[in-house]
């Protein structure tokens, strides 16, 4: 009976193993696709019936991006605009995600149902009011216009994310905090915000993830070529008559994903417990 358990036990084991890897290759082949497409020659790249290993290792789809398209210098920009408007959402959603979560029923139901509401209208409707307020502050085509834009854009999120790690904080440790003699600042610096960094580590990931990503504001907002952002750069690699440069767009996408890995691969046990103690009420 035991060798039988035993071998039960080994036996799911192996099963779940396989399906981890199946999954992860399952998830890593565009990535890798995109790689390999990356290191083909343009006449490899016609060819209908193409190896998945290159024929040769063509380097110049890298070289071509560097030095002519820009994309050391859109990185540059999508990185500042990014990391900015990620510093001044947390920076905004945590007193605001705190009180929402505090306040009394009736209120917090309200500002719950605001934030909700917010996101139901479509990007064609909420892009023009954002674009007459970037003009009229005399931000049209600026880096700082954009932030501001990504801000609006992430904050009801960041919001929603922050309102649900809070709630599920228990009051009784803050209730204990003000019975010690701390005003609301020392609670929410000494017994809030490290119960909170799990959720606001994994609350910044995804805003910065959005802001790093994003395309259609940055298209609508940046006119200058100097000014542009990372994708409105990978989408120039188009030629005549709507003919893809695959190569370097190839090229330029992998390159553009290694910063979102790294980032999630130093910060992924602190998304993970972050993820977990959202979903747990205390």
């Amino acid at each position: 009976m035991r060798n039988k358990k035993k071998t039960k036990i080994t036996t799911g084991l192996v099963l779940q193993y396989v399906a981890v890897i199946a999954y992860v290759l399952f998830l890593g082949f565009p990535f890798l696709w995109m790689f390999i497409t990356s290191l083909k020659t343009p006449i490899e790249l016609l060819e209908l019936n193409q190896s998945l290993i290159p024929k040769h290792f063509y380097l110049q789809n890298y070289i071509e991006i560097m030095q002519k398209k820009g994309l050391l210098r859109s990185a540059g920009n999508s990185l500042i605009v990014a990391s900015i408007s990620t510093v001044l959402t947390i920076a905004v959603a945590i007193p605001a995600g705190y009180a929402i979560a505090r306040l009394r029923k009736a209120y917090g139901k309200a500002a719950t149902g605001w934030i909700l509401f917010s996101q139901v209208f479509p990007l064609s409707l909420v892009i023009i009011p954002l674009f007459m307020a970037v003009r009229r502050l005399h931000l049209l085509d600026s880096l700082q216009g954009l932030v501001i834009v990504y801000i609006v854009a992430n904050l009801p999120f960041a919001l929603w994310m922050l309102r649900g790690y809070v709630s599920n904080i228990p009051i009784d440790l803050e209730e204990a905090g003000a019975i010690d003699g701390a005003n609301i600042f020392q609670i929410l610096r000494n017994i809030v915000m490290p119960l909170l960094m799990p959720g606001i580590v994994a609350t910044s990931l995804f805003t910065l993830l959005n802001s790093w990503n994003e395309f259609f504001f940055a298209l609508v907002f940046i006119q200058t070529p100097e000014k542009e952002t990372l994708p409105l750069t990978l989408a120039r690699f188009v030629g005549t008559e709507g003919q893809v440069l695959l190569g370097p767009l190839a090229a330029g996408a992998f390159l553009a994903t290694i910063p979102s890995l790294v980032v999630f691969g130093i910060i992924q046990k602190r998304i993970s417990s972050g993820l977990l103690a959202g979903a747990v009420k205390g």
